[in-house]
């Protein structure tokens, strides 16, 4: 199947229940006095605007890019304890990880995180011996209660069988584990739907100028709508910095004299097509400190990732050839070559790691979230990781319950008593709502299974959504591109339902068209086309 010859165009206006306008969204921001506002809309401010949504609070939160847009989906895409955690003797935060994991995968998200098996592959000279790595994977199966499977040790051939691109010279053993994966720009425009529909106001593309001063306090912050360059002003009696990469160029905007924070680590990962079946993850020690992965995701193969200290714009960070050509050879310590050939590659991008100031190799660095109160009393969080984003979201929620004039009253209900497994929309069995996807069709009208599939994965029960789109105009049921699963009903949802402005909103981080290679300059223009028909 092709994309259709012209873009579009019935039934592309905004159904009942579509997010309101940016005009209409400035508008609620700068006429209310709002108990938290929450400046930058990573996965860290998002937590934490959903927690505080959910207590009761009158929320506000922006973002000068898109929602997600820089280090929250350039992740490595999992949702893991973290095993390498275990040989700093980190027993308990591996726990406590392997807990939210479990309750992402089972409670929150179990149609957005996934089950991933993973191989763990001992070679002669290696840093690591087979004997260690098995009592390894079997004590972290031990700390989640063993609810994934029983961590063990398996013949290289039996490896092979399931992963043929598996480099078998000198491979002496393979340590199998248990974890999950996600697709990190779903969550967390899921992420931002849940805080909504809690009673949050967002905006992305909305780039904070300046923070508003009352009193020597923090009360709020000057805007400028990137879209249009209208500027607007909120109030607010919090105000949370959680800019990540950016976070002390926001406090320096509150105290021109605050000293550096945190430093800044590049991750840098590819996108290659598969040229063999991956029905296991592979995890491959490259010194005492660093793994490198390769994860089957999205029908494609992700490598990565790199590890190095980076000093630059964070608005310039990206994979350069050095951190291709480092991928690739620290890849073929376990993948064959013929997996790993350049023309397979369809896609490369880089976050920042945010991790606290000090001395030292950034790969030896603590991964911790820190909070802290600046002059103004503006609160700054910063670190983290995706695993325990809710966990992180409730500390800083208790952090703010202590700050002086609180919004947080006592005829609030307490954070600790906030319910825990608050699912994210569309929660529903992946398996169940692909097979209505195929059933619920008029005759001769049949959805692709791989689009089913793919919608059911990435939306849940709102697949249904997409699908009345869809079934309402043909048109929109063609998929965007022959060689991906997504159709033309996701972008026009995108543009209604999940604030997408830009073109790169939707191809990157609604959709997987730009991580499977498959944003052509003609796609892009359809997008564009779609996104400017709001009606």
């Amino acid at each position: 199947m092709t994309t259709p010859q012209s873009v579009p165009t019935l039934g592309t206006h905004p159904a009942a229940g579509a997010n309101p306008g940016r005009a209409e969204t400035r508008e609620r921001l700068s006429k209310a006095t709002y108990d938290l506002l929450v400046i930058g809309g990573g996965i860290l401010g998002t937590s934490v605007a959903w927690h505080a949504a959910q207590s009761g609070l009158r929320v506000a939160m922006v973002d000068a890019g898109d929602f997600a847009g820089a280090t929250s989906s350039a992740s490595s895409k999992l949702v893991h304890g973290g095993l390498r955690y275990l040989q700093t003797g980190a027993v308990k935060l591996v726990a406590e990880n392997h807990h939210e994991r479990r309750v992402l995968a089972k409670d929150v998200a179990p149609h957005l995180v996934n089950p991933l098996t993973f191989y763990l592959p001992v070679y002669k000279g290696g840093p690591v011996g087979a004997a260690k790595l098995g009592a390894g994977v079997f004590a972290y199966s031990a700390l989640s209660a063993f609810g994934d499977g029983v961590g063990k040790v398996i013949s290289p051939a039996r490896a092979k069988a399931d992963n043929p691109g598996l480099r078998t010279d000198n491979l002496k053993a393979v340590a199998v584990y248990y974890d999950h994966q996600m697709n990190d720009s779903r969550v967390a425009v899921m992420t931002v739907r849940a805080a909504v529909e809690s009673g949050a106001v967002v905006l992305n593309h909305a780039e904070v100028t300046g923070l508003r001063f009352t009193h020597g306090k923090v009360s709020g912050a000057e805007l400028k709508d990137r879209m249009d360059g209208t500027e607007f002003g909120i109030d607010a009696r919090v105000v949370l910095n959680a800019t990540g990469p950016w976070v002390d160029h926001l406090r320096k905007m509150e105290d021109k004299g605050a000293a550096p924070s945190i430093r800044l680590s590049k991750g840098a990962h590819i996108v290659m097509k598969r040229k063999s079946p991956w029905k296991a993850a592979m995890a491959t020690p490259i010194d005492k400190y660093r793994i490198t992965f390769a994860l089957p995701w999205e029908d494609q193969l992700l490598l990565g990732t790199t590890d190095t200290q980076y000093e630059g714009d964070p608005a310039d960070v990206r994979a350069t050839e050095a951190d291709i050509q480092q991928i690739l050879d620290e890849a073929a310590h376990s993948i064959v070559d013929a997996d790993l050939d350049r023309s397979l590659m369809t896609y490369a991008f880089a976050g920042l790691r945010v991790l606290p100031g000090g001395p030292g190799d950034v790969a030896q660095a603590k991964r911790e979230t820190v909070v802290s109160e600046g002059k103004g009393g503006m609160l700054s969080v910063a670190g983290g990781k995706w695993t325990t984003y809710r966990h992180i979201g409730r500390t800083v929620m208790k952090k703010l319950a202590q700050v002086p004039g609180s919004p947080l009253t006592e005829d609030m209900e307490p954070v600790s008593d906030l319910v825990r497994r608050v699912p994210l929309p569309g929660v529903a069995n992946p398996n169940a709502v692909a097979h209505r996807l195929l059933m619920d069709r008029e005759p001769g009208s049949r959805m692709d299974p791989l689009t089913a599939r793919h919608l059911a994965t990435h939306y849940g029960s709102l697949a249904f959504d997409i699908a009345r789109l869809a079934n309402d105009n043909p048109e929109l049921a063609e998929r965007i591109h022959p060689d991906g699963p997504e159709i033309w009903a996701q972008v026009v949802y995108a543009r209604d339902n999940e604030w997408a402005e830009t073109v790169d909103d939707v191809l990157r981080r609604r959709t997987t068209l730009t991580i499977r290679g498959l944003d052509s300059e003609d796609v892009r223009a359809r997008v564009k086309e779609l996104l400017n028909d709001k009606g």
